[in-house]
């Protein structure tokens, strides 16, 4: 009588186990190898203000700058770095930021020389549709691929203190910062670093852009 009243015990206790393991299951909260651990906190999209961040401002030497004139300076633009440089001889006189071309709108690299010098220059080529009020109907467009919506007129892109490298347009202006190549070719400065090198170029002055 003993061992069969045990037998009953022991079958309504499996019983029990296995619909608490059951309910545990359904409801996410059975757990074979310890306590539950916390889920990972997902990271923030980060914003470009940050990304800007991670490059190094302007640098400049304060003594080589105080010798520095048009007709002893040149400048060198390194791709990899994403860096640009003023320079006399082979001496370092302001070392800037820059953010050159992106996949498929690639600066070029090679010798050049600064054709023209505009302080207020727009691009005849990129820029935003606008309205006669001068509010942007489509911005990011092409003049050279897209159409203007009816009423609207194209805008070129401001390029302050530009310096033109290149027949096609290509130059060095002041522009955003990712903190990665994201224009359409040109070379976008700070708007201390753009005003600093325009100062000490002048039409003829030698641009060197490349893998330094």
């Amino acid at each position: 009588m003993a061992a069969k009243f045990m037998r009953a015990k022991i079958s309504i206790l499996v019983c029990a186990f296995s619909l608490t393991v059951f309910t545990c299951s359904i409801n996410g909260q059975f757990r074979l190898f310890g306590p539950k651990q916390p889920r990972p906190t997902p990271q923030p999209v980060r914003k470009a203000s940050e990304l800007i961040q991670r490059q190094a401002p302007l640098k400049v030497n304060q003594s080589l700058l105080n010798q520095a004139t048009p007709d002893n300076t040149r400048i060198v633009v390194s791709l990899p770095k994403q860096r640009t440089y003023l320079m006399i001889g082979d001496d370092i006189v302001a070392d800037g930021p820059i953010s050159s071309g992106k996949r498929g709108h690639g600066t070029p690299s090679g010798h050049f020389t600064v054709m023209e010098k505009d302080p207020n220059h727009h691009s005849s080529l990129y820029g935003n549709f606008v309205d006669g009020s001068g509010r942007i109907v489509r911005a990011g467009v092409s003049a050279r691929i897209d159409s203007a919506p009816s009423g609207t007129h194209f805008a070129g892109a401001p390029m302050q203190w530009f310096l033109r490298l290149t027949g096609e347009g290509v130059g060095m202006h002041v522009g955003i910062l990712p903190g990665y190549p994201a224009s359409h070719g040109c070379i976008r400065e700070s708007a201390d670093g753009a005003k600093l090198f325009y100062d000490h170029a002048r039409v003829g002055t030698p641009v060197d852009v490349g893998d330094y």
